[in-house]
């Protein structure tokens, strides 16, 4: 899993690309969006809603979750560490292996 924080443009997803691109043999399934297009190389990218069904569905566990991430709130810091440490917390609780081992961790301090 990866992310990046800043604006919705071809910039900030170019910085996102460039985390992932070394993966090989891996297609990208997007929309329409005219960043995709820009940054993905064609012979990667599929456009369509077809395939976008389990993101979304992820992405919006995630907004359900985090609700830093559905409205603006005065209870929870909007400052980029914080965002990016919560979804840090967030794949570890959410990511079975990693979570199983913070938990080994935490029970071998008791």
């Amino acid at each position: 899993m990866a992310w990046v924080l800043g604006g919705r443009d071809s910039a900030t997803f170019g910085r996102l690309y460039d985390k992932v691109k070394h993966l090989k043999n891996c297609l990208f399934y997007t929309d329409n969006w005219g960043a995709f297009a820009e940054v993905l190389p064609p012979e990667r990218h599929i456009v369509g809603k077809a395939h976008t069904i389990d993101i979304e569905h992820d992405n919006s566990n995630t907004r359900h979750h985090l609700a830093r991430f559905t409205r603006r709130t005065k209870v929870v810091s909007q400052a980029e560490y914080m965002v990016d440490l919560s979804l840090r917390i967030w794949q570890a609780l959410t990511t079975t292996d990693l979570f199983s081992c913070l938990q080994k961790t935490m029970f071998s301090i008791f």
